[in-house]
């Protein structure tokens, strides 16, 4: 009897111990509403650097939005010397000045800015800006500038024809984006979905993702219980989800509306890479 009871103190002691703190699988933010501003420019960041809990996102250096509102001395953006970007354009028109080049911009423009090099903003524009952290050799020296509205609507793989993909940019290997850089980025996509349609819940067993609402409504697929059943969480525009590598991620657009997500992958480091 006195070994049972001093069993049962045992178990009970470790029960009352805290909880130890375990990084999540996913993240949820959302974008700040436009203002105007004295600063010339200023970023907030979503995930990644600067962020509370930057430590979560691996491969993902910075996942920010840049509100650039200035037409005098030019908005310089911070870059690792080992961080290649993207910068996609939501709204408003400016330039983008990189190692000599510039670059006229406008809405829904998406340029790569390869590792190194001096880069900043003019204009009225809001801006994600992502960055990667770059393991290998040097790739694309240059920026390269697109329009996603110029990239065609298809269907990609095993997803349901309920959404459709602008492939905007890949890898260095890439045949089937229009842009073809990435050393860290795999894929930079639009995904549009048809009220009610769905790009089936899946996970990635070597990237991380991004996915950020830009219009539309639906409950998004974020990690899942050992029975299956998917986390759906409801979604409006503006809110942005980091998934880890493994995570289970998808989304279900509201049946009356059609819906559109701005998606990234990028490759989880690895040593033997």
């Amino acid at each position: 009897m006195k070994r049972f009871t001093l069993f049962l103190l045992a178990v009970t002691a470790s029960w009352a111990q805290p909880h130890s703190t375990v990084e999540p699988t996913f993240l949820k933010r959302a974008l700040p509403a436009p203002k105007v501003y004295s600063n010339n420019c200023q970023w907030k960041p979503l995930f990644g650097e600067s962020d509370a809990e930057a430590r979560v996102a691996r491969g993902v250096i910075r996942y920010w939005v840049l509100d650039v509102n200035m037409t005098g001395e030019p908005c310089k953006t911070p870059v690792h010397p080992d961080e290649e970007q993207v910068a996609v354009v939501l709204s408003g028109e400016g330039r983008l000045e990189y190692a000599g080049q510039k670059l006229d911009l406008k809405p829904h423009d998406f340029v790569y800015l390869p590792e190194g090099g001096e880069r900043s903003f003019r204009g009225q524009l809001r801006i994600i800006l992502m960055g990667f952290r770059v393991v290998e050799g040097p790739g694309q020296r240059e920026a390269l500038k697109a329009n996603w509205d110029d990239v065609k609507l298809q269907q990609v793989g095993n997803h349901p024809p309920s959404t459709l993909y602008r492939l905007m940019m890949g890898d260095l290997k890439s045949t089937r984006d229009r842009i073809a850089a990435g050393k860290v980025l795999t894929s930079l996509y639009i995904m549009e979905f048809a009220p009610g349609g769905t790009n089936a819940p899946h996970h990635h067993d070597n990237e991380e993702e991004i996915y950020l609402l830009l219009s539309g409504a639906g409950e998004m697929v974020a990690g899942g219980g050992v029975d299956g059943t998917e986390n759906r969480i409801a979604v409006k525009p503006g809110d942005a989800f980091f998934f880890r590598m493994n995570c289970t991620v998808g989304f279900y657009s509201a049946p009356t509306q059609k819906s559109v997500i701005l998606a990234v992958r990028s490759l989880y480091p690895r040593r033997n890479r």
